[in-house]
């Protein structure tokens, strides 16, 4: 079936009261804010309402990311998600909720009504998660709930698991969607699956435009946390951290009968399960990745360590083959001397050039990753020293985080032990433009690199770079560990 292009409702988060809890001690209750100040929220949720087995899911903001929801009872709403994300089918879902009287009735179906009717009743909500709902609800906290045999919510949800995973989004627009709808919303991140994380409408549109029908625009800054939730799973003991996110491991022993909260997750690309189905989302698949190759640096060594740069750019294009040692019964091409990069004695390919390089910086990178005046390469002949220049700032498409554009110039010199013949070979002149660097550093607080990750990443592939290079940070504490899980799921190569 042939969509239209996909429509952005514009929903305005800054001016307009977009709901709130009827008693905000118990969060049992949300209540929507009336159509007439909100028509294009109603517009979405009339959308996701419809049981037309056609029906499309509706990308919306939350405070980690944009998500891409459905009705989460309605198996062919739910099914859309996969389709249009291009998901696999075993990679369950996370429900969304509005209220805890939304999550009751999910839990156990029938609650609400023999409440009503005067029964005794206990709370569904297992008594391990009530601290902790109480401490981080509404926020980016998902936890994995038993799912019950008569369960109203669509097989696809759990792909197949006893248990499902359930948060409070803590954003008025998302709430108010999710009242507004009826139903909890099944709601992974709106992106194509494997692809970073959307944190815009912007974002949403480049991986989904014509695969879904709305985009519900909260505007800038909607998604104040801009990293997913954390999931965690109480129901075992001891309790565990199924995926790192917006809510730290710290936090979570902060509370009482989680002291004890173990990591039950791997950082690694691609974790194999055999036949064992993901508990969560992000555990099984790859994630995150940007079109660009992504190298990771763990700790803080300059990215021009051990010729990386060289290394990187010699293998970024597979353009005819070439053994460096036979490069001297052969002339250089007018755009790629051949003495430029890599060691004598391995063959390399040589890229067209300028090459494309992203940087992300965080904490200790010098500017340019520290190129500027460092030895990019080096072998019996020749000496080459990296040279930034003409330095551009540029407008990011979908932030307000600070973009610039450089040159990288490579300054050769002879080395005076050489027995090379190098006027033979070289032009008169010695420097050579390799690359166009994009950089984009990111800061030092934690939780401001969190928020920008996925947009740099995404900024980077606007460039149409070639390789990213990243400094990481320490993982041990705070939000960090989320950011880091997310770097190398996201890494090709790892430093």
């Amino acid at each position: 079936m042939i969509h239209l292009p996909t429509r952005l409702l514009e929903v305005n988060t800054s001016e307009n009261e977009l709901g709130h809890f009827e008693d905000r001690e118990t969060f049992d209750n949300w209540i929507p804010p009336s159509q007439a100040s909100n028509l294009n929220l109603y517009k979405a949720a009339e959308h996701l309402r419809s049981r037309h087995s056609h029906v499309t899911p509706v990308a919306f903001p939350t405070e980690t990311v944009y998500g891409l929801g459905a009705d989460a009872t309605n198996s062919d709403a739910v099914k859309g998600i996969y389709k249009a994300k291009g998901r696999p089918s075993d990679n369950p879902l996370i429900i969304h909720v509005c209220d805890l009287n939304m999550l009751r009735e999910t839990i156990h179906p029938g609650y609400l009504e023999k409440v009503r009717q005067g029964l005794s009743l206990s709370d569904p909500i297992p008594a391990t998660y009530q601290k902790l709902i109480r401490r981080f609800w509404p926020g980016p906290l998902t936890i994995i709930l038993p799912n019950p045999e008569d369960s109203k919510l669509a097989p696809e949800v759990t792909a197949g698991l006893s248990t499902f995973g359930a948060r409070m989004p803590d954003s008025p627009l998302a709430l108010s969607l999710i009242r507004l709808t009826g139903h909890p919303l099944a709601a992974p991140s709106a992106n194509a699956s494997t692809r970073p994380s959307p944190t815009t409408a912007y974002h949403v549109l480049q991986d989904l435009d014509g695969k879904i029908d709305l985009i519900v625009n909260g505007g800038a800054g909607s998604c104040t946390v801009g990293l997913e939730s954390t999931v965690v799973d109480g129901l075992c003991h001891p309790p565990v951290i199924l995926r790192p996110g917006g809510v730290s491991i710290d936090s979570i022993r902060e509370v009482t009968g989680w002291e004890d909260v173990q990591n039950a997750y791997q950082d690694s690309k691609e974790v194999t399960y055999g036949l064992n189905a993901p508990r969560a989302p992000g555990m099984k698949y790859k994630h995150y990745s940007p079109k660009a190759k992504v190298v990771l640096y763990e700790s803080i060594t300059p990215c021009t360590d051990n010729a990386t740069i060289s290394t990187t750019i010699c293998n970024i294009k597979n353009n005819e083959r070439k053994n460096i040692d036979n490069l001297s019964n052969h002339p250089p091409s007018n755009h790629a001397p051949w003495r430029l990069l890599g060691d004598n004695s391995n063959a390399c390919e040589i890229p067209e050039l300028p090459v494309k390089i992203g940087i992300i910086s965080t904490r200790h990178w010098e500017p340019w990753g520290g190129l500027n005046d460092s030895i990019i390469a080096s072998n019996r002949d020749y000496v080459n020293i990296g040279r930034i220049r003409n330095i551009q700032n540029l407008k990011m498409i979908s932030s307000t985080a600070k973009l610039q554009k450089s040159e990288l110039w490579l300054i050769s010199t002879h080395n005076p032990n050489s027995s090379f013949n190098h006027d033979k070979y070289l032009e008169a002149k010695n420097d050579w433009k390799c690359a166009d660097v994009f950089e984009i550093p990111l800061g030092i607080d934690t939780r401001q690199i969190a928020h920008d990750l996925f947009m740099a990443l995404r900024e980077m592939d606007e460039q149409e770079v070639e390789v990213i290079l990243i400094e990481g940070i320490n993982d041990k504490d705070d939000l960090a560990a989320a950011v880091m899980n997310r770097l190398r799921k996201a890494a090709a190569e790892i430093k």
